[in-house]
């Protein structure tokens, strides 16, 4: 049987970095163009979307590691029953597992992204300038791979234990006897 409270604590994880993936994208970082006599130069606003993302990537981590490390990373302890549940288990270990680093790489490269600003100034006022900004959706993106990687990683811990717990099918001995004829 599935531990309620693991579920519970990697629900709560997972809620809590999408809401921060949410946020992150809701205060991505904006720039304006200000010029000083005869230059230009970019001026961005508050960098908080960067540590809103590295925290929405912590928690995704942290709900990720507690359930491979209650699972045994599925590879590792006795091993499971054969059954439905443990073929559930397999295809639903290596989706979350997928889900999770796409959303790790939308949150990490974000929150890079979104912490380089341009240091460039131009001389002269006509010349065009460019204040790179983070493209929007990225971590938008990252949100919607933590809720996938939230859904697919409690359905693995779920077909995990229900397989790890499951009694096997066979009563009978399965080994080759040898009779006398």
């Amino acid at each position: 049987m599935a531990s309620r409270l693991v579920l519970a604590v990697t629900f709560v994880l997972d809620l809590i970095a999408f809401a921060l993936a949410v946020a992150a994208e809701q205060r991505r970082s904006t720039s304006k163009i200000q010029k000083d006599g005869n230059s230009s130069y970019c001026v961005y606003d508050s960098d908080i979307a960067t540590g809103l993302g590295v925290g929405a990537f912590l928690f995704l981590l942290t709900s990720q590691a507690l359930l491979m490390i209650v699972s045994r990373c599925l590879c590792c302890g006795k091993a499971l029953r054969p059954s439905g549940s443990r073929s559930w288990a397999i295809v639903l270990f290596i989706t979350s597992w997928v889900f999770f680093c796409i959303a790790e790489a939308c949150l990490l490269a974000g929150s890079v992204r979104n912490a380089y600003h341009t240091k460039y100034r131009t001389k002269f006022a006509n010349e065009n300038l460019s204040c790179e900004t983070l493209r929007k959706g990225i971590f938008g993106a990252g949100a919607a791979f933590v809720v996938f990687t939230g859904i697919v990683s409690e359905f693995y811990y779920a077909s995990y234990s229900k397989a790890n717990d499951a009694e096997a099918h066979y009563a009978r001995d399965t080994g080759v006897r040898m009779q006398n004829l």
